[in-house]
């Protein structure tokens, strides 16, 4: 078996190091085939768009023995030389337009001076402008390869400044399309994609094949991919854990597969979280531990998210782009960034809708958990150690001790937490029940009204109703007199009715009485 990384994002050095490398070149072949390509493609974070890119620049530099039994290597393509601009923002950091332009300047001038060439523009703009018609002077066209083009205004998406840095971008950027005539291929790569009317506006003449069907396996590995490249290490991992190989399959699938990048294709694996599972020889959450944006996190709390609407209710194409950094929503983001992916689609009359949902165990656990930790001073590695408990006592049927382990939960809730509606109770709750890995649905619809939550175990059904400003004991009168129950009442399973009252004082739960 070939040794596997998560660390090395060189093209070159994986191939010359004798590492494992899933042959993605066919899509390669795809963006260079033709003598022009401007691209845009956003993707996750860690999932293998910097190699992407490094792949890119080894073909454009013609090295095709780097690619000897991979399926580029026998394609009728060109295998000459081009000069490169390979600009990667990841790590370039600026809380200011001024600090932003300075950081650009830096990244242009070592770009510069790789190929020999001096630059005397003054900002960053015109120092790029200047980079690639400098580059161009003998009639030879240029490549340009951005890597993490968002990272700038991700890393500031709370700061106030956030409109400037974009601005600054956004003509940086614009430089691209003045530009179209001098260039053989451009790709810039990132995880957010925001849209037209922002930060596209001047760079339109870009093809974005973010949820392009012909790329939406380009990044993460296929079921087949998967099977094809890891079968020994998945096999090892069997006879480890003592289960036969089919079981171990739909555990990695359960864990680490379900992205989809395009309503009708073929789901896929997160990478980084595939290969150090199978090096590593065990199940964990290995992508959340290369780093949880907190700005995201803080985003939820502050406007008070609904997730389990979100998880619940359709969206239209238009929710599937960030559009406006200085008033944006948590659901592109979360989309772009991984937490959520498409289900399921369809058409609504014209309008197409997606189903969102949790792509795998791995990022609902850990999501969850982070979640909770930020709502509340409940640390996320005790919540684990708690929802264990939960588990235990609901299976019991022990509301008693299930909802004092609730309890808990609440506790620790912030105090600059705006605690105004039952909306942000049931919010922690189904998140929390969520983690139990069980059935929740949240503001059910019955013929007669809504029902704040209902949980389903393998023997019962729990019909749950809330109250902020009222009683335990009002709520399950409502439903008894609504009625709740009775669309649950052929399914077999004990029904049971919970009213709980929550204690805006306290900010906790107070009373729950059982029907």
């Amino acid at each position: 078996m070939k040794p596997t990384s998560t660390s090395i994002y060189t093209f070159q050095d994986l191939i010359e190091g004798g590492f494992l490398y899933v042959d993605k070149t066919k899509y390669v072949y795809e963006l260079v085939r033709y003598p022009k390509g401007l691209y845009f493609l956003a993707r996750p974070r860690r999932f293998g768009k910097s190699l992407l890119l490094s792949t890119l620049k080894s073909y454009f530099l013609g090295k095709r023995d780097l690619f000897e039994g991979l399926f580029l290597y026998n394609q009728p393509v060109k295998w000459q030389g081009h000069t490169i601009i390979h600009i990667d923002l990841g790590d370039r950091k600026a809380e200011s337009a001024e600090q932003f332009d300075r950081a650009l300047c830096e990244v242009l001038d070592e770009q510069a001076a790789i190929h020999k060439v001096r630059l005397s523009a003054r900002d960053a703009t015109s120092r790029f402008r200047e980079l690639i018609l400098s580059l161009t002077k003998s009639g030879e066209k240029v490549v340009i390869l951005i890597d993490e083009y968002d990272k700038p205004i991700l890393n500031n998406i709370q700061n106030p400044h956030v409109g400037e840095i974009l601005n600054a971008l956004k003509a940086f950027y614009a430089v691209i399309k003045a530009t179209e005539p001098y260039q053989r291929f451009v790709l810039l790569t990132g995880v957010s994609k925001f849209s037209k009317i922002s930060l596209f506006s001047d760079l339109n003449n870009l093809t974005d094949i973010t949820m392009a069907a012909p790329f939406a396996t380009a990044l993460g590995y296929t079921q087949e991919e998967l099977e094809s490249y890891f079968a020994p290490r998945i096999d090892a991992f069997a006879l480890k854990e003592g289960i036969c190989y089919e079981e171990m399959l739909e555990n990695l699938k359960s864990w680490y597969n379900g992205y989809r990048f395009e309503e009708s294709s073929d789901t896929v694996y997160n990478p980084v979280s595939v290969m150090n599972c199978l090096s590593a020889q065990k199940f964990s959450n290995f992508w959340f531990e290369t780093g949880t944006p907190a700005f995201l996190l803080d985003m939820m709390r502050n406007q008070e998210y609904d997730i389990a609407a979100c998880l619940q209710e359709p969206v239209t194409e238009l929710s599937l782009s960030a559009y406006d950094v200085e008033q944006i929503s948590p659901t592109p983001l979360l989309i772009q960034i991984g937490y959520l992916t498409i289900v399921r689609s369809e058409f609504v009359g014209d309008t197409r809708l997606y189903q969102l949902g949790f792509p795998n165990r791995e990022v609902e656990q850990a999501f969850g958990a982070y979640l909770i930790d930020s709502y509340s001073n409940l640390d996320k590695e005790r919540v684990g150690v708690q929802l264990l408990h939960l588990g235990k006592f609901l299976k019991a049927n022990d509301l008693n001790s299930f909802f004092s382990v609730l309890h808990s939960f609440f506790a620790g809730v912030l105090n600059t937490i705006s605690i105004r509606h039952e909306k942000y109770y049931q919010t922690i709750l189904y998140v929390t029940l969520r983690l139990l890995g069980l059935q929740v649905e949240a503001e059910v619809s019955t013929n007669i009204g809504r029902v704040d939550a209902v949980l389903k175990t393998p023997s019962q059904i729990y019909i749950i109703e809330f109250k902020l400003n009222g009683s335990a004991e009002d709520a399950l009168e409502q439903i008894r007199i609504n009625g709740y129950a009775d669309a649950w009442l052929a399914d077999g399973r004990e029904i049971v009715s919970v009213g709980v009252a929550f204690d805006p004082v306290e900010r906790n739960i107070g009373r729950w009485v059982v029907g």
